[in-house]
């Protein structure tokens, strides 16, 4: 009789890829959540639940896509009504590009974005995760997520092209 392929998470699985990407993980709750101490409070509450659901894990996606939606459930929940009333501050991670008028409007361009949209922008940028995994993390379509990121470059492009002119 053959058994079952091991289904699951260790928890030491999970530790790593806390450890691995933690600041991207507070980033992107930060970003849901209106600020960095509700997007900490998020990653936390996700992480601790992940190792308990751990068993769950079916392995049909990569563990770190699956980790991605829990955390993005939590920055949801602790989010409540708080995020349109952030500072931009509170919401971004300071600019590293030098130009803090430019990174202003940029923060709040993306800030304008729909929900969505700007979940699909901060997973892809600030997480660095592939289509694929932005789709499992946000329970879409990897059509949806393609569609979805080249409307938040047109609205971008367009933002930018008002400047300009």
């Amino acid at each position: 009789m053959k058994w079952m392929a091991f289904r699951g998470a260790s928890v030491e699985e999970i530790e790593k890829i806390y450890r691995r990407g933690l600041d991207r993980f507070v980033r992107a709750a930060t970003a849901i959540a209106g600020s960095e101490s509700r997007g900490s409070d998020a990653v936390q509450d996700a992480f601790a639940s992940a190792v308990r659901a751990r068993r769950s894990f079916r392995g049909d996606v990569p563990l770190e896509a699956w980790i991605w939606r829990i955390v993005i459930n939590a920055a949801h929940r602790v989010r409540g009504d708080v995020y349109e009333g952030a500072e931009l501050d509170d919401v971004f991670a300071p600019s590293t590009n030098g130009n803090a008028v430019e990174d202003l409007a940029v923060r709040r361009w993306v800030a304008a974005l729909p929900e969505r949209q700007r979940h699909v922008v901060f997973l892809r940028y600030f997480a660095g995760l592939d289509y694929r995994g932005i789709a499992t993390a946000l329970e879409i379509e990897v059509g949806t997520v393609s569609a979805t990121l080249a409307a938040a470059h047109t609205a971008l492009r367009r933002s930018i092209q008002e400047v300009e002119r």
